[in-house]
């Protein structure tokens, strides 16, 4: 039997098609419209290819924020691989600890009988984050569930895990992209500055928090992206600033017109731990060069979550600033882009003239 990180897209895929038992354990399929995850034996409908990714254990899938298929119940899998045994004992361990936050490597590791250093190597491998990322990602996970399910923001911290408030509040910033409190009022209460430009790309939108950028989006009327700004942010407080955007707006259009290899201004954006590792991961792609969905999710140690890399794409909050232009197809086809296929081509032509012109 193929070991899920060994196996290519297609032959996953067949699994679930033919719901063929021999995979169960071997890999979970992740639906995005349902946002469910199931096992390749499950007996519900199947769904279209584009939605489906795969993901090698349960607890990886629900990092990236699925849940849980009630019918085939995919955490009950047997699974095969001794590597995938260890991590997800590992994953059992920090769930059910309560001092989760705080457990050692050396601990973990002699819970599960292995050296430090291969739990580490071997967890990132499968999981893309380190056991500790893991903690407080499914930590700040459930903490917003509860809050969303109505929860008190105090209750929720403790009912998630935090023995006090001051570290949820000291990695808010990062994880939620607000502070507690605000995020459990819908982002009531937070300012968002606004301004929109005209661009070789079109009318130009930028906002920004106390924090950081939260938003930048290319359209075609200002009226457009003005009234997708307060859809995004419905319950935060927003004016529109020209003057205080100034310099933030100057960097990025610079870097249209010169088109300077890099964009540095400080974010202020909520990503899963999913979505951040992917948005990290472009960043780094170099200027004037494109990598393939496939070949972002190889970066990251999940080989099968393609689908999901997209999905990461498509929400990117702050175009330009994090460059998910630069990912395409396999084939070298354009993809998707949340901004317009003509903008993405207009953009990676420009980088990549430039780039040209440099070494030359």
């Amino acid at each position: 039997m193929l070991r899920m990180v060994q196996a290519g897209n297609e032959q996953l895929w067949q699994a679930v098609v033919t719901r063929d038992a021999r995979f169960d354990g071997q890999f979970v399929f992740a639906v995005s419209s349902t946002k469910i995850y199931c096992r390749p034996s499950c007996p519900s409908r199947r769904p279209q290819r584009e939605r489906v990714s795969f993901f090698s254990l349960p607890e990886a899938a629900e990092e990236a924020g699925f849940r849980a298929c009630l019918r085939c119940q995919p955490r009950n899998s047997q699974v095969v691989d001794p590597q995938l045994q260890l991590v997800r004992r590992a994953c059992h361990l920090l769930d059910a600890s309560s001092e989760g936050d705080t457990l050692k490597l050396a601990e973990l590791a002699s819970q599960v009988g292995v050296s430090a250093f291969h739990l580490q190597r071997t967890f990132k491998r499968v999981m893309g984050i380190s056991p500790r990322q893991y903690v407080t990602a499914r930590r700040f996970g459930n903490f917003k569930q509860l809050v969303r399910d109505g929860e008190s923001v105090t209750n929720a911290l403790y009912d998630s895990g935090f023995n006090s408030s001051s570290r949820v509040y000291e990695q808010a910033a990062e994880e939620l992209g607000m502070t507690p409190a605000t995020y459990g009022r819908g982002g009531r209460g937070v300012k968002i500055d606004y301004t929109v430009v005209g661009s070789p790309l079109g009318r130009l939108l930028v906002a920004v928090t106390e924090r950081g950028v939260c938003s930048v989006r290319m359209g075609d009327t200002d009226l457009e992206l003005e009234k997708d700004l307060r859809t995004e942010f419905p319950e935060a407080e927003i004016q529109r600033a020209d003057a205080g955007l100034r310099d933030a707006v100057k960097k990025i259009l610079h870097h249209l017109s010169h088109n300077e290899p890099h964009l540095d201004l400080p974010l202020d954006i909520r990503a899963t731990a999913f979505q951040r590792q992917v948005w990290d991961k472009l960043r780094t792609i170099p200027y004037g060069q494109t990598v393939s969905y496939g070949d972002v999710a190889k970066a990251l140690g999940k080989p099968g979550a393609v689908r999901a890399v997209g999905r990461a794409c498509a929400t990117n909050p702050v175009a330009l600033v994090i460059p998910c232009h630069r990912v395409v197809r396999e084939d070298k086809s354009l993809g998707g882009y949340r901004w317009g296929l003509e903008r993405k081509r207009k953009l990676l032509d420009l980088e990549q003239r430039k780039s040209l012109s440099t070494k030359a």
